[in-house]
């Protein structure tokens, strides 16, 4: 396998994901991890990820010495190219210009892993200003003289750029070079091997004890569900909690998609006043979570006691909800915000978690569900947030904003879903939705003023919504999905349209 060493970069579980879409198997640790756990799988190379800090501040997660010491190859993204420069007696320092966003580089030498001008994706402060003994620059761009470097005969490798995002467009082939040509890795991982791997590793954590899921009806927490009833079939008790925060018509439609689906009998339990009691008077988006991951749990504590307490709880928590969180296992990263199924749970619940999708991106979580038999319109699904509207109703959340929510909700995706563009695999659009601001506005009905809120439509394409872009839509849709809003739902007055990308925002607003 290839180890990865995580040393806290927003993207460090794309390097993972770019390599097993090469068919590669890899595991992802801690920079900071006992040398013992990463090289107990015998890696055959090393890839560093990057990082928010500046290697030559005190305090800066630095390269483990086993690393160099196993003689195998190296391969440095980023802040991990620097980390591997320091650590050679190389000097880094702060760049004269930042670089974020694309960038052309040009090969200068004759390498095993990159050649030719190509357009990548920088994210960086600070620049090699020299390279360490036995490296040569292999490219350069416009800012970066050292744009990547090698030691040819030692196969180390420093890149200043991200070849694990989507916006790298030969990434992909970059890091196929390294683990395949470079390490001779075997190209021979597959969604089959996910399954296989997650259902040895529930049978190991669960025994014959029982798990409670918490279902919401998404792909997430229904993959999750159907790995785990392959993996202890009858022990698997299925609850779906009806928030008040869901979407129209979510509370039918999530109890046909898994009975018939799945052929898992549901529990349903409605706890939409106590939801919306908790969240009664809160504007913060954080609070917010917080508030709905403990109620969450206290809801689900008291089914355990019905049903003769379940010792371990089932969550579709991937592995975005885990980086943007900035879960234990990640404390070298920066906080982006809580989810409620990772930062937002409360320290004295009684269950412990089983989150078998907990280290795969959306497209990887639709592959398995594929690969379970899951049906095509299951695993199509839209995605959704665990808070709901919660984090799409922005300002307090009430009964009123909600039904306000989510009838223009319904108008938007219902327009797409017409249109082709939503829904279905190959749709051009990963997700869509709207949100309520809490901001009003003068308009003229009429003849007559309003004063009224404003819905905000979000559309974007995406692959592993780590990074996104918005859907460039067809302005006559735009149009009617707009004058529908507007004269059908109460309380509006005005539309606009998100275009902001990912990054710089978020896909959801809260």
């Amino acid at each position: 396998m290839i180890a990865i060493l995580d040393f806290g970069s927003q993207t460090s579980q794309l390097i993972a994901r770019r390599l097993r879409e090469a068919q590669v198997y890899c595991q992802l640790f801690p920079c900071d991890a006992p040398a013992g756990d990463v090289l107990a799988g015998e890696p055959q190379g090393f890839v560093l990820s990057g990082g928010p800090a500046s290697v030559y501040e005190p305090g800066a997660p630095q390269l483990p010495d086993y690393v160099l010491a196993s003689g195998k190859p190296v391969l440095g993204i980023c802040y991990g190219m620097q980390a591997l420069t320091h650590a050679l007696g190389g000097r880094v320092a702060p760049a004269g210009q930042r670089e974020y966003g694309a960038a052309d580089i040009r090969s200068t030498a004759e390498n095993p892993l990159l050649a030719g001008e190509q357009r990548v994706w920088m994210s960086h402060g600070d620049r090699i200003e020299q390279a360490p003994v036995g490296f040569a620059p292999i490219a350069s761009s416009d800012n970066a003289p050292v744009a990547a470097m090698a030691d040819l005969e030692r196969k180390l490798f420093g890149v200043q750029f991200h070849p694990e995002v989507q916006h790298t467009p030969g990434g992909l082939e970059m890091l196929r070079r390294f683990a395949v040509d470079i390490c001779g890795a075997p190209a021979d991982w597959s969604p089959g091997h996910i399954v296989e791997q997650s259902v040895a590793a529930v049978r190991q954590q669960v025994g014959d004890r029982a798990v409670l899921a918490a279902i919401s009806g998404g792909v997430d927490s229904s993959v999750a569900a159907a790995l785990v009833h392959r993996a202890i079939g009858d022990q698997l008790v299925a609850i779906f909690v009806d928030t008040g925060l869901l979407r129209q018509g979510e509370r039918q439609q999530v109890r046909e998609a898994l009975q018939a689906g799945l052929g898992i009998e549901l529990v349903v339990v409605d706890a939409a006043e106590q939801f919306l009691g908790d969240l009664a008077g809160v504007t913060d988006p954080e609070e917010k979570r917080s508030r709905i991951g403990e109620r969450f749990i206290r809801v689900f504590e008291e089914q355990a006691k019905a049903l003769g307490q379940p010792p371990f709880l089932l969550q579709g928590t991937i592995y975005p909800d885990v980086i943007e969180s900035r879960a234990p296992e990640r404390h070298h990263a920066q906080r982006i915000k809580t989810h409620h199924n990772v930062g937002g749970l409360p320290e004295d619940m009684d269950f412990e978690l089983v989150e078998p999708l907990r280290y795969l991106f959306k497209d990887e979580v639709r592959q398995v569900g594929l690969e379970l038999g899951l049906p095509a319109g299951l695993v199509w699904r839209q995605p959704f947030p665990g808070p709901g509207l919660a984090v799409r109703c922005l300002g307090e959340v009430t009964a009123e904003r909600l039904e306000r929510l989510r009838a223009a909700d319904a108008i938007f995706t219902g327009e797409l879903e017409a249109a082709g563009l939503l829904g279905t695999a190959g749709a051009p659009l990963a997700q869509a939705f709207a949100v309520l601001l809490p901001v009003y506005s003068v308009g003229v009905m009429g003849d007559q003023r309003t004063y009224q809120e404003c819905v905000a439509l979000r559309a974007v394409s995406s692959q592993d919504y780590m990074t996104a872009d918005w859907a460039r839509l067809p302005e006559d849709l735009l149009a009617r999905v707009s004058g529908r809003i507007v004269n059908e739902v109460k309380g509006v007055n005005r539309v606009v349209y998100d275009i902001s990308s990912k990054p710089p925002a978020t896909i959801e607003w809260e």
